[in-house]
């Protein structure tokens, strides 16, 4: 989870392998207050069902186009959550959650914990 506002990492979370981004929302311990907006992407299609503040961008139906006021509406989402987009790249810039992880499984929370402290402390107090 990340402001939007201040691109500070709320929580993180991590599931073993290959995991679905609403599976992990699920399995994770970390709710959103009823009155909170959720920003999400289509990785979180089914969201709603759980957290009825939440916005995804609209998909085409079959054969058909998008309408123009859906594109627009799609568009607006993107100009909003490009700010949480750019704090994930700040995280992948790191090139062990962009590559296969090959050190001790052990470990791996705790150095995400701790890049995502140091970015959160960057974006408070710029160099």
């Amino acid at each position: 989870m990340i402001d939007w506002r201040s691109s500070q990492f709320l929580a993180v979370a991590m599931g073993r392998g290959r995991t679905h981004d609403l599976r992990l929302w699920r399995e994770s311990a970390f709710r959103l207050a009823p009155d909170r907006l959720c920003l999400a992407d289509s990785g979180y299609q089914g969201l709603a069902r759980h957290h009825e503040a939440t916005i995804l961008p609209k998909r085409k139906p079959p054969r058909k186009s998008l309408p123009e006021v859906e594109k627009a509406c799609n568009q607006a989402l993107a100009a909003v959550r490009i700010r949480i987009e750019h704090a994930i790249r700040r995280l992948k810039r790191f090139r062990i959650f962009s590559e296969r992880y090959r050190n001790r499984r052990r470990r791996f929370g705790l150095r995400l914990h701790l890049l995502a402290g140091l970015l959160n402390y960057q974006a408070i107090h710029p160099i």
